[in-house]
């Protein structure tokens, strides 16, 4: 989730790691320009980071190389993200089952200990409100991250529903997480981390997840996930030893530092969506080309929020839908418009850029219903010019997740 999410943001205290309230580490603080900070702020002005505003957090774009050098990097080797401005929370109780799936379209009872899906909060309207994984862990709880841009009105939706379950008699609250979070990508990544778990990580299968020790520092939970579609691992640490860690992974020169930029375009490759470009309250699961988050139970229950206008558009016809595009040329940017070959206007681009990997333009958007199989010939209005584009499937660059057999 850039889970913009994103399938996201950070924190830190620029003078150091302040002390928060009873003495506890603050996993975000405030700048004097009232941008939130991740625990890592001070340390990506200390190696070079470029910080800009997302979604009201300070956060590093790029650092040495260029946005093209560590795109590719993360793809040959791996690549370390801040993902501390990512809303962790965690829910507990016996009805915390009931609880998330009153507000979620997955199966999240059939989630095995310790595995995770990526799901979405929906609205009445069928609208998605947010994009987020969620973990049922072997502690008795559920671990669910959500994105930044979303994080207020997450925190609101879930403890309004808590708090609804509670009058009723239901056993369920939650805890936001204080630990930062980081993300490791690429595909080296699992054998820079291997060095310093006991753990056999071969084991951990893709949106698996479990509590280990990481090169020396306890209470780390590791998932098997990720936002650039390589394989990859994400790290909640606790605050207080994140530098730490961070600055131990960094010893092998097959990790390197990358920001907000690589992870736009590697996050694009991949076919991911990021929240409020390519999904919103306006989009419905099935025309984002989502169906397959809707676990098979809860269509036939019809017992998530906006059910009963999804689960009808499933068989029967939208009148848009998300689409890859692939195009030579001009690159392909968000909110151009998407012609037929006709000239007609049929949809807008969501997400685009020129891939690093392919040398040709990516980009996805919505289309006309009857315009959305794979293969069609439309469009792209660029400066006032069409430019050929064709409807590709997604993603771009082949997915490389660790999955069992």
């Amino acid at each position: 989730m850039l889970r913009a999410g994103g399938r996201t943001a950070l924190r830190v205290r620029p003078r150091g790691l302040e002390p928060g309230a009873g003495g506890r580490r603050r996993c975000c603080s405030s700048g004097p320009d009232s941008l939130k900070q991740t625990p890592l702020h001070a340390f990506h002005q200390q190696q070079g980071g470029r910080m800009v505003n997302f979604a009201g957090w300070s956060m590093p774009v790029q650092y040495a190389l260029s946005h093209l050098e560590s795109h590719l990097h993360t793809r040959q080797h791996c690549s370390l993200f801040d993902v501390s401005h990512m809303l962790q929370t965690k829910v507990f109780g016996r009805d915390r089952v009931k609880f998330m799936e009153s507000l979620v379209v997955g199966d999240i009872a059939e989630l095995k200990p310790d595995q995770g899906t990526l799901s979405l909060f929906t609205n009445e309207e069928g609208g998605i409100l947010d994009d987020l994984i969620v973990t049922s862990t072997s502690e008795q709880h559920l671990y669910v991250v959500s994105n930044a841009g979303c994080r207020d009105k997450d925190w609101v939706l879930m403890q309004g529903r808590a708090e609804e379950l509670r009058a009723a008699g239901s056993d369920v609250h939650l805890e936001v997480s204080e630990n930062a979070l980081l993300a490791l990508q690429g595909p080296s990544a699992v054998r820079v981390l291997q060095t310093g778990v006991s753990d056999d990580l071969a084991k951990l299968s893709f949106m698996s997840s479990v509590v280990m020790v990481v090169f020396g520092v306890p209470g780390c939970r590791v998932t098997r996930c990720g936002y650039t579609g390589e394989d990859g691992i994400e790290i909640s640490v606790p605050v207080g030893r994140v530098v730490e860690l961070v600055e131990l992974l960094l010893r092998d020169p097959q990790v390197q530092l990358a920001g907000l930029a690589a992870r736009d375009s590697l996050r694009l490759e991949a076919g991911l969506c990021l929240y409020g470009n390519d999904i919103d309250e306006t989009t419905t699961p099935v025309e984002a080309a989502l169906v397959w988050t809707l676990g098979k139970r809860r269509r036939v229950a019809m017992d998530f929020p906006g059910a009963r206008v999804i689960v009808p558009q499933i068989k029967g016809k939208v009148k848009r839908k998300r689409v890859g595009l692939i195009s030579t040329g001009p690159p392909i940017r968000p909110h151009m418009p998407i012609l037929s070959l006709e000239g007609r206007p049929i949809g807008k681009v969501t997400s685009g850029c020129p891939s690093p990997c392919l040398k040709k333009n990516v980009a996805m958007g919505y289309v006309e219903g009857e315009q959305s199989r794979v293969g069609t010939v439309l469009a792209v209005e660029v400066r006032k010019k069409s430019c050929p584009a064709l409807v590709t499937r997604m993603p771009f660059v082949p997915t490389r997740y660790h999955m069992l057999k």
